[in-house]
């Protein structure tokens, strides 16, 4: 062999080696699915996250309207429990409902779980009361999203994705 092919075949196998070494990251930036993920069940769309419809002109009693409800659900497949939705927050970014605080909150009582499931309850008036934000036009989305700590019966603890509402007549 000459020289040029010997520096050929070295260089080809400090390649595959440098390629071999390599290994994926993991760190905190790293796209890591929960075991046991929460989805909306009863979300009208993705935009892209669940988006749950509203209507601003069914009312629930005298000077209420709009009922809000968000449906939080285990697939099937879990072999977990929803114990309660701990806290909610409406808000623009997750901060709020990643903070270890208890002021703030859009509702701070705990709501129960009820086997894979629970249920968030709330009105446009209360929203616009709560939230200080005036009732939105037709057809569009409440300017904040609604995000939840569930806990599980483990007590292992889930933040959902944001959840929108878009107001309808």
């Amino acid at each position: 062999m000459n020289f040029k092919n010997i520096f050929s075949f070295l260089l080809l196998c400090l390649s595959i080696l440098t390629l071999n070494s390599c290994t994926k990251e993991e760190g905190p930036l790293t796209d890591r699915r929960p075991e046991n993920s929460i989805i909306v069940t009863n979300a009208a769309a993705y935009r892209p996250e669940p988006t749950v419809l509203v209507s601003k002109n069914v009312i629930v009693s005298p000077g209420v309207t709009g009922p809000i409800q968000i449906v939080l659900s285990l697939p099937a497949s879990s072999n977990r429990q929803i114990k309660s939705i701990s806290k909610v927050a409406a808000s623009t970014t997750f901060t709020q409902i990643q903070s270890t605080g208890t002021t703030g909150f859009y509702n701070t009582a705990a709501i129960a779980g009820s086997g894979k499931t629970a249920t968030f309850f709330t009105t446009l008036t209360e929203f616009t009361t709560k939230t200080g934000l005036a009732t939105p036009a037709s057809n569009t989305e409440l300017a904040r999203r609604f995000y939840f700590l569930v806990i599980l019966d483990d007590d292992s603890q889930i933040v959902t994705e944001p959840v929108r509402v878009l107001v309808q007549d």
